[in-house]
């Protein structure tokens, strides 16, 4: 299936229950969950676990799937796991090439801009049900 993109977020959480979310430096300029596409012969949790590695420094452990989204605008699938940091007293630092700022917020009070995907998946992974179906997901829309 030439195109169809595949990828994989992770949902981190502090002890005070805060999301980690990154901020590009392209596009944008959002507000993000950590993630990426997947590489050849890399599953949907290493990708997870990789880009939180390229995003924040920081080495997780997946904990649980948490959503999956399919986007037919861009013909892509999207898995988000939550993890945990392997490290508890590790501080994320942003990579500087693609991210400028990384940082754990409130669910219930998000930083700005931020996509409605964005905030969909975070809400998944707060709510802790297992995904029992595949998500459509409409266009994205900003918020600002």
């Amino acid at each position: 299936m030439a195109g169809k993109g595949l990828g994989a977020a992770a949902a981190i959480f502090d002890d005070n229950r805060r999301v980690l979310l990154v901020k590009h430096s392209y596009g944008a300029l959002n507000w993000e969950l950590p993630g990426g596409g997947a590489e050849e012969g890399e599953s949907l949790e290493e990708t997870a676990r990789r880009e939180v590695r390229e995003e924040t420094g920081l080495d997780v452990v997946a904990v649980r799937l948490s959503g999956l989204y399919y986007s037919r605008d861009s013909d892509w699938h999207h898995a988000v796991f939550v993890c945990r940091p392997v490290d508890a007293a590790a501080i994320p630092q942003p990579d500087a090439a693609e991210i400028t700022a990384c940082a754990y917020w409130p669910p219930d009070a998000l930083p700005r801009p931020i996509s409605d995907f964005t905030i969909r998946r975070i809400a998944d992974a707060v709510a802790g049900a297992a995904p029992t179906t595949l998500v459509l997901v409409p266009p994205r829309r900003w918020l600002y």
